[in-house]
C-alpha cells in the first residue's frame, strides 16, 4: 500500500451515497482487525490536535480511521501544509478520509489524495429520486402511487440518507395492504418528521417569527451545520421564484407539478409564502441566504444563534406588510 492509498477525499451534497462509502471502506478496513474510529470537525477541533492523534497510534487497535468532516474550513497555509505533510507520511495501518458538503477543498489536501480517492457525490437526479423511493417501498412489500413518491420528495431533504430515514419511519405506520397515496404519505410525515430546514421553511412562510427562531435554535442545537441549512432554504426560495412565476402566468396544475408543489403540504406552504412575498421580495430572500451562507463561512468565531437570529429578522422583515419589495 503506497503513503496516500489510504486516504480519501469525498466530497459533495449527497450524503447517503457519500456515507455508504465511508462505511463500505470502514467494512473493508475492520476485516484486517479491530479498528479505532475518530471523527473531527474542521472549525471545532484544531489542525495540530487532529495531526498529533494521527500520528501517535493506537495502543489497543490494530487499525485507526480518522474522518475529518467540513474539509473546506482548513484553509490557513500553516493547517494546510501540516495536514498534508501527515497524510503524506501515515503509517500503514492509519486511514484518513476528508469529507466536505462543497465541490471542492484547498488546493494543498487535492493534490495529496490519489485521483482514484477523489470523489464528487452530486444530488440524485428528480427521476433518479422517484426511483430510489419507488424501489425502496417495493423492496419493503409496499405499493406507491406517482403521487405519493412526488409528495415525500417534495416534504423530505434532497439526499438519500433523509430519505431512507423518513421513508423507514413511514413504514412502521403504513398498510401494506394499501397503495401509499400522497394523501397518507403527507399526514404520517407530518407526524413522524423531525426539525429540519423544510419545517423551518414552513414558519418562515406562514410569517410565524418566533416560531422559527425556535426551529432554528433546535436545528442548530441538534449540529445541523448552516451551509446545510441555507442549502436548503436556498432550494425552498428558488422554488418560490419558481411557484410566483407559474402563478402569475396562469399556469395549471401540471405546471406546479413539474416544479414540485403538487402536494397539499407544498401547496400550504408555497401558497403562504407567495401571499407574503412578491418575485422581487423572494429573489431578495435568495440573495440574503447565499449572503448569509458565506457569512457563516467566514465567520466562525462569531456566535451562530446571533446571525441566525439576524438573518431570520431580515427574511420576516422581507415578507412583512408594507416592506420594500
Amino acid at each position: 500500500m503506497g503513503k496516500t492509498s489510504g486516504s480519501w477525499l469525498f466530497l459533495g451534497p449527497e450524503i447517503g451515497e457519500k456515507q455508504a462509502a465511508i462505511d463500505l471502506i470502514r467494512k473493508n478496513i475492520s476485516e484486517r482487525g479491530e479498528l479505532e474510529e475518530t471523527v473531527y470537525y474542521a472549525g471545532e477541533t484544531a489542525v495540530p490536535v487532529m495531526v498529533s492523534a494521527m500520528r501517535n497510534g493506537s495502543l489497543f487497535a490494530e487499525s485507526q480511521l480518522f474522518c475529518v468532516k467540513c474539509a473546506e474550513e482548513i484553509k490557513k497555509k500553516e493547517d494546510l501544509d501540516l495536514l498534508s505533510s501527515c497524510i503524506q507520511s501515515q503509517a500503514a495501518n492509519a486511514y484518513v478520509i476528508l469529507i466536505s458538503e462543497e465541490t471542492s477543498v484547498a488546493k494543498a489536501l487535492e493534490k495529496v489524495i490519489p485521483p482514484a480517492n477523489k470523489r464528487i457525490f452530486w444530488e440524485l437526479s428528480d427521476s433518479r429520486k422517484a426511483e430510489w423511493v419507488e424501489t425502496f417501498f417495493r423492496r419493503e412489500g409496499f405499493k406507491i402511487r406517482k403521487e405519493g413518491i412526488e409528495t415525500i420528495l417534495e416534504l423530505v431533504e434532497n439526499n438519500t440518507e433523509a430519505l431512507k430515514r423518513e421513508c423507514s419511519r413511514l413504514t412502521l405506520f403504513l398498510d401494506k395492504d394499501r397503495e401509499i397515496t400522497g394523501e397518507e404519505a403527507e399526514k404520517w410525515l407530518s407526524h413522524t418528521r423531525e426539525e429540519s430546514a423544510f419545517t423551518l421553511f414552513s414558519r418562515i412562510a406562514a410569517g410565524d417569527f418566533s416560531r422559527s427562531l425556535e426551529s432554528s435554535r433546535m436545528l442548530l442545537a441538534a449540529k445541523e451545520t448552516p451551509p446545510a441549512i441555507f442549502a436548503a432554504l436556498a432550494s425552498c426560495f428558488r422554488k418560490l421564484i419558481s411557484y410566483l412565476a407559474v402563478k402569475e402566468s396562469g399556469g395549471g396544475e401540471d405546471d406546479y407539478r413539474k416544479i414540485g408543489v403538487s402536494s397539499p403540504g407544498a401547496k400550504r406552504d408555497y401558497g403562504a409564502a407567495g401571499r407574503r412575498y412578491n418575485s422581487t421580495a423572494a429573489e431578495a430572500c435568495l440573495a440574503l441566504t447565499a449572503e448569509y451562507d458565506m457569512l457563516f463561512r467566514s465567520s466562525l468565531s462569531f456566535p451562530e444563534q446571533i446571525l441566525m437570529d439576524r438573518y431570520l429578522y431580515k427574511i420576516h422583515t422581507f415578507g412583512a406588510p408594507g416592506a420594500p419589495s
